[in-house]
């Protein structure tokens, strides 16, 4: 189960530093409004910092 949550975890980091990390700061700008106005970084934000924390 360890293991699963482990595989989850970077699965979700490698995900968002890729989107984040590869993105120009216009496309950052757009991705933080969206979020925002759709209401999905209430949930995206803490779950991309657990897995984070989890897969370091």
């Amino acid at each position: 189960m360890a293991g699963l949550i482990q595989r989850t975890a970077e699965a979700i980091d490698d995900m968002w530093r890729s989107i984040w990390g590869g993105s120009s700061r216009l496309e950052k700008v757009i991705i933080a409004v969206f979020l925002l106005v759709t209401g999905l970084a209430i949930p995206v934000i803490p779950i991309v910092w657990l897995a984070r924390l989890v897969a370091n």
